[in-house]
């Protein structure tokens, strides 16, 4: 099997169930999941597993539901099933609860960075917005999509912010407020 088919040649591309331009909105949205899979990939390969094993563990986990939720977008079928369920949702729910317990409590904003791991986290997490967005947009275009992948980003988002915190913590660096910022978290 080759690599290239010369099929998206003129600027099409085939999804699950049919055709469409490769800018099309729900090309757009689960492209952004891939490119956010790749981020996660990348910090999964920045972290010591004798110290973030649970956190590899957990991004294994999303980069999974995120090939998921991508499938489903880009889904057209018109029987469709999807892949991605609630569950994930109150599994991160849940995660972010414990995460946010073991990093310092925050007072004001702060500046995305620290370790490489964290640095790309912190990327992750504006790409996982990025995807949120478009799949908003997708869906008030398009009635037919899961508001499941939607919901699964936004919570994404937050896990992804408190992993970037805790793996600063475990590593003992410190996060950086942005200096301009009044206290914003009671």
């Amino acid at each position: 099997m080759k690599l290239y088919t010369k099929t998206g040649d003129k600027g099409k591309t085939s999804i699950i169930g049919g055709r469409v331009d490769k800018d099309h909105l729900r090309v757009e949205a689960y492209g952004t999941i891939d490119e956010l899979n790749s981020f996660i990939g990348k910090a999964v390969s920045e972290l010591d597993s004798s110290k973030f094993q649970d956190i590899i563990e957990d991004l294994t986990a999303i980069q999974h539901e995120l090939f998921d939720g991508g499938g489903d977008l880009a889904n057209v079928m018109k029987e469709r099933h999807y892949k991605l369920a609630e569950e994930p949702i109150a599994v991160l729910e849940n995660r972010i609860d414990l995460l946010s317990e073991e990093a310092p409590p925050l007072k004001r904003f702060i500046l995305p960075g620290g370790a490489p791991a964290a640095a790309t986290l912190h990327i992750a997490r504006t790409i996982a917005r990025r995807a949120e967005r478009q799949t908003v947009s997708l869906m008030k275009e398009i009635e037919d999509v899961s508001p499941v992948v939607q919901k699964y980003l936004n919570r994404l988002s937050d896990y992804l912010f408190a992993a970037a915190r805790v793996v600063n913590y475990r590593l003992s660096i410190p996060d950086v407020e942005y200096i301009r910022s009044g206290d914003v978290f009671k």
